[in-house]
Formats: C-alpha cells, structure tokens, sequence
C-alpha cells in the first residue's frame, strides 16, 4: 500500500511563495523518473516513488503548465551518423542576440547561449556526417554581418551527457527506484540508423513534447497508434531515441553556468575526461579537436562555489596544461526546438 505524503494539501502548500523558488524533495524524484524513462505511465513512476498517481499527475501538470519542466524525445547524433561541432562566435557586442537567436531557430543547432561579456555566442550545431559540416560553419555564419570570428570544434567522445542528466547525479532516486523505470538497455547499431519521413515527422512532435499522446503521435506519422508504440520501442532499442527533461535550475539552487576548455596532455585525456565526467557539477563533458581538447559544461551555486571547484578538484585533473572558463549569461536554445521569447533563466541539462 502506498504511502501519499503529498496529497492536494502538500500541493497547496508547495504552490506557495517557498516552493515557487524551489522544487522539493518529490519534485526532484519526479524529474528523475522522467529522465530515466520520460514517457513512463504515472501509475508506474507513482508506484515506484510510494506516491498516488493523482500527485504525481498533479504535479507534472503544474510544473510543466508553468514552464518549469519539460520532457523531449531526442535523436541520438552517433545512431544516426552525425557529427557535433562546438562553435565559438565572437560578434559585435550590439550584433550577439539576434546572431544567436538566429542560431537558435536553425533545426542543426542545440544549446546556443550568450556567454561572458556579450560578445561570444557558444552553441552546438549537428551535420548529417563529416562530409556536410561545411554548409553552417564555412559557408552561413563567416558570412554574417557583425560576425567577426568562429571557431569550431569537433566533439570526439562523449564522456557524459546525452540520456545522462545532472539529476541521474542528484541522488534523488535510490538504484533499485532507477532499475524499475529503466528500459532495457539499448543496442547500438554497427551501422548508421536511416530514418523515414514518418520518423522525422515522429520526432518533430517528441523534440517539443516528449509524452505527447499515442494519437497525436499517430496523425503525425500516419501510423496507426499500435505502429508508433512498435516503433518508439525499436528507436529506444536501437539507441535512436532517448528522453531528457528541461528543467528550471533555478529551482533547485544553480546560479552560475560556465563552459570550462581544458587543455590536458594526450595521454592522460581519457583519465582526466572519466574523473571529470564523475564530478557532481558536471553536466557534459567530452573530448573535442583544437588546442582545448576537453569540454565540460559546469553548474555551481555561487561563484564562491565555483572558485572551490576549480581550485579543488578540476587542478587535480591529471595532465591539465591550461585551462579557460566563460561563464554563460544568457541561455538561448537548450536540446529542443527554440522556444521564443528566449528564456534569461539557466534551462536544465545546461551541459554545453
């Protein structure tokens, strides 16, 4: 029998001046549940957090209704074939928002953000291989008025990220709560998965909605509901498909984002990425090409927090040469599609 603390009582009071500042302890345990299975049944994410599946409901309703969380159903770019660049634009200072917003309304591009001083625009951009990278980074954005620089730089290996969140580090569910929400592990194609038209149209509404309905889900791909259950299954199977959470880091303390460029000598770059991968404020790191070959995305409380950090456990890396950070001051475009107006508040799985 389940025990339900959190009943329409709790709720009215976690809706108050307090918890619009902060999720609580059940709210964290229901991000991630949703990260490790986004499009698990209430019933079955209540019954493993010992809640009822009104609260659970209830809760997933008012904060996704408020913007504070949202679920996405993502391609995986090694599935597929596909490369990651990280691109570095320095712009005018008057030039850098709408470049960026630019960026983010382009479907190649993830996590655009402005970052220290105004000037310099970070984001992800995705080509469908290696042989068509040239169509954004040498063609559109050297092109651009007001854009006086670029550099960009391969992703090579990804030693965290992905299905990986900064809440699977919380703590917020014990491994026996994670092992009954996961779904069987995934299997890794040898070769590249193609998709159809269906599955493209399939993904455009997960990209937005990872829970949307069977038979919207349905229309779009004009499968029947039975076929798109069928193959949301197989693209989870064969590691096409996995779901990330947005989520409000505000909520849950996080004041700074800073992008940390490492460069680490050769030998060592595979230790120093696993260490690095394993820090709690770690929310992405991976091994990239250029003079910084290691890239992490770090959240922390305060500064005070973050000057502790890196004078602590990122010195003690092994094999660090040099090292450059750069904060993030506006976040533009997250994993999903952009969402206008561009939110200022730090949106969640901040990894790049």
């Amino acid at each position: 029998m389940k025990t339900d603390r959190t009943g329409p009582a709790a709720d009215r009071k976690a809706a108050g001046p307090t918890a619009a500042a902060a999720f609580d302890e059940l709210d964290l345990r229901l991000i991630h549940a949703l990260q490790v299975d986004g499009r698990a049944p209430f019933s079955r994410i209540a019954e493993v957090l010992g809640v009822s599946d009104q609260t659970v409901a209830r809760r997933y309703t008012r904060h996704r209704g408020s913007g504070a969380l949202r679920v996405l159903g993502l391609t995986e770019p090694r599935a597929l074939g596909a490369v990651e660049w990280l691109v570095r634009v320095q712009c005018a200072p008057d030039a850098a928002l709408p470049v960026a917003e630019a960026l983010a309304r382009r479907p190649d591009t993830s996590w655009v953000g402005l970052m220290s001083g105004g000037t310099e625009i970070s984001a992800i951009c995705r080509s469908a291989s290696s042989e068509h990278s040239d169509a954004l980074l040498l063609q559109k954005l050297p092109r651009t008025p007001s854009v006086v620089g670029v550099t960009a730089h391969c992703l090579l290996h990804e030693f965290y990220g992905g299905p990986q969140s900064l809440i699977s580090k919380s703590g917020a569910l014990a491994a026996e709560q994670i092992a009954a929400l996961s779904p069987p592990p995934s299997r890794m194609r040898p070769a590249p998965v193609v998709l159809s038209d269906a599955d493209r149209r399939l993904f455009d509404v997960l990209a937005r909605d990872g829970r949307a309905p069977l038979a919207e889900l349905a229309t779009a791909s004009g499968w029947s509901p039975t076929t798109v259950r069928r193959r949301l299954e197989a693209l989870r199977a064969d590691g096409v498909l996995y779901y990330d959470v947005e989520y409000d880091l505000r909520q849950c303390g996080f004041g700074v984002m800073v992008a940390l460029w490492l460069s680490v000598e050769p030998a060592e770059l595979a230790a120093a990425g696993e260490a690095l991968a394993a820090h709690p404020e770690v929310a992405f790191a991976g091994a990239i090409t250029g003079p910084h070959n290691l890239f992490a995305s770090v959240l922390c409380r305060d500064t005070g927090e973050l000057y502790r950090y890196l004078t602590t456990r990122v010195a003690a890396l092994p094999g660090v040469r040099t090292m450059e950070s750069a904060p993030r001051i506006r976040h533009v475009k997250g994993a999903g599609p952009f969402l206008a107006p561009a939110p200022t508040a730090l949106a969640a799985r901040s990894r790049r």
